[in-house]
């Protein structure tokens, strides 16, 4: 079983170290085998990534700031506890407006490229 010191551990984003995966980008990855959440933290001016993902859909929730979220070229105005549903095969990406833009992921099944990057915590 993948990262099994999760189950029952409470745990806080900000004991999680982030990666700078690009300029104004950073991550953070939270998984299980069954389940992933990605929180990337997002500046003003970032370089857009325009992608598309066909094995999974992505549920997106802006925690912080505010951006358009574009999904087939519909730009979606999101700001805090606002959520969107990325279906599979859409090309899709973020454009932070007011920052830092935090964005958490959740994908189901996990995404095979983050597996690398998920924090694995200490066992007991």
């Amino acid at each position: 079983m993948f990262n099994q010191h999760l189950y029952g551990t409470a745990v806080n984003w900000d004991d999680i170290p982030s990666t700078e995966i690009r300029p104004g980008v950073r991550r953070k990855v939270y998984s299980t085998d069954e389940i992933m959440l990605a929180w990337h933290e997002l500046a003003v001016g970032m370089t857009l990534n325009p992608h598309r993902h066909d094995d999974f859909d992505q549920l997106v929730l802006i925690h912080q700031g505010r951006c358009t979220y574009y999904v087939d070229g519909v730009g979606h105005e999101m700001g805090p506890g606002s959520m969107l549903l990325v279906p599979r095969g859409a090309e899709h990406y973020i454009e932070p407006i007011e920052g830092p833009c935090v964005n958490v992921d959740v994908f189901a099944p996990p995404r095979a490229d983050f597996r690398d990057a998920v924090w694995l915590p200490e066992g007991p």
